[in-house]
């Protein structure tokens, strides 16, 4: 996908030569672990294309690895991330990466749980993201959602999402979000297909949708079809108040999904498969090693699957600000494309981790201390975290 960002890409361009130039001496370690009799691996629901194209690869995987394959769905994200967490009962979740600055800072309900460091495994895809309305709207521009009274698609199974709708977009169209609460009607959606189809059954005028998921060619297919409201790149201002609640995401032009979508000003979310920082490091360099040698045989198995190679994964370490497990890195140090600057900023991503990780568990600590329910409905709760994590840096994609 193309990528148009307001800042220009920071990053020095590697050749991928020595990488492909892979030999038998890279298959010493992976000779050494034997793949788990069963392979469980979250996603978002069935009509996601993280579904899609999971299921996509699996099979191949299976094949060549010898593991059971299992791909389960799950639309909440909270309950994802507790399976891969704290009941371990999946091996690698299909994760944005919207969604996993939640899980480490502990935003919302995700402060109430028990924080588990975790480690990149490797890219999935980047979705494209905008804003979908009915072909017979009456909104044409973003700027049409200042009006007032506008109803507004709340998806409450992904804090992210409520983040994009209640503060990321106020803030887009210039307001603070106690002004988007007052001028914009939020209708609550329990699933992300719910809340998109919201603007076609009427329920909602605007909706917050991946424009690859394929309820949108449902939608796209349904009697008027439907619009996209284009989030102009050069809205410079605009973009910076998105950005402040939403650090994670991409300004760009998209070129991926359903067709009324292409050409239109968006922004791209970055999924990746993750697992707990303690997932064997063997475990995470045969991973990274197939994802990578059999890219060629599974990349026609689904459009996102086109996303996993190496090049898309090398271009995404770039600006992430996220830290990669060690079996990965391992097997990218044996491809030759992964540098020392690269060492340096994974060990600072390891580092801001771990003080997050530290001050949320001293946060539980204290409120259990102190018999105050943790709960991010309870203020007291709420300000014990506050207090634990006050001055510590966030994570923020490096444009």
């Amino acid at each position: 996908m193309r990528i148009t960002s307001l800042k220009p890409m920071v990053g020095a361009c590697l050749s991928l030569a020595g990488g492909l130039a892979f030999g038998l001496a890279s298959l010493a370690h992976a000779e050494e672990f034997t793949m788990p009799h069963l392979l469980v691996i979250g996603t978002p629901g069935t009509s996601s294309g993280s579904f899609a194209s999971t299921n996509g690869w699996g099979p191949i995987l299976q094949k060549d690895l010898g593991t059971n394959v299992r791909v389960v769905p799950e639309d909440s994200e909270v309950q994802r991330h507790r399976r891969l967490t704290e009941r371990r009962d999946l091996a690698l979740s299909s994760v944005s990466t919207a969604e996993l600055r939640f899980q480490i800072q502990g935003i919302g309900h995700y402060a109430t749980m028990t924080p588990v460091p975790q480690r990149v495994i490797w890219h999935h895809n980047d979705t494209p993201w905008s804003f979908v309305v009915s072909g017979d709207s009456d909104l044409h521009t973003m700027d049409d959602l200042k009006k007032g009274g506008v109803r507004v698609a709340r998806g409450q199974f992904s804090p992210p999402m409520i983040a994009a709708v209640t503060d990321a977009l106020p803030a887009y169209l210039g307001m603070t979000s106690a002004e988007g609460a007052e001028n914009l009607r939020f209708v609550p959606a329990s699933s992300y297909v719910e809340n998109c189809r919201a603007v076609v059954e009427g329920k909602a005028d605007v909706a917050y949708c991946a424009t690859i998921s394929s309820v949108m060619a449902e939608m796209e297919g349904a009697p008027g079809g439907i619009r996209w409201l284009s989030m102009d790149l050069d809205s410079s201002q605009a973009w910076e108040g998105f950005l402040e609640h939403r650090p994670m995401v991409v300004p760009g032009t998209i070129s991926m999904g359903v067709s009324s979508a292409k050409g239109v000003d968006g922004l791209v979310s970055n999924f990746l498969y993750a697992a707990p920082a303690d997932a064997d490091e063997a475990f995470a360099y045969t991973m990274a090693k197939w994802f990578h040698q059999s890219y060629d045989t599974y990349k026609g198995s689904h459009p996102l699957s086109t996303r996993m190679s190496l090049e898309v994964f090398r271009e995404y370490l770039n600006r992430s600000p996220l830290p990669v497990h060690e079996g990965t890195v391992r097997y990218l140090k044996e491809v030759n494309v992964w540098t020392e600057e690269d060492d340096k900023l994974n060990q600072e991503a390891i580092k801001k981790m771990d003080s997050w990780m530290v001050a949320r568990r001293a946060a539980l600590a204290e409120a259990k201390e102190s018999g105050i329910e943790p709960n991010m409905n309870n203020d007291r709760f709420m300000a014990i975290v506050d207090k634990h994590t006050q001055g510590l840096e966030g994570f923020r994609t490096r444009l």
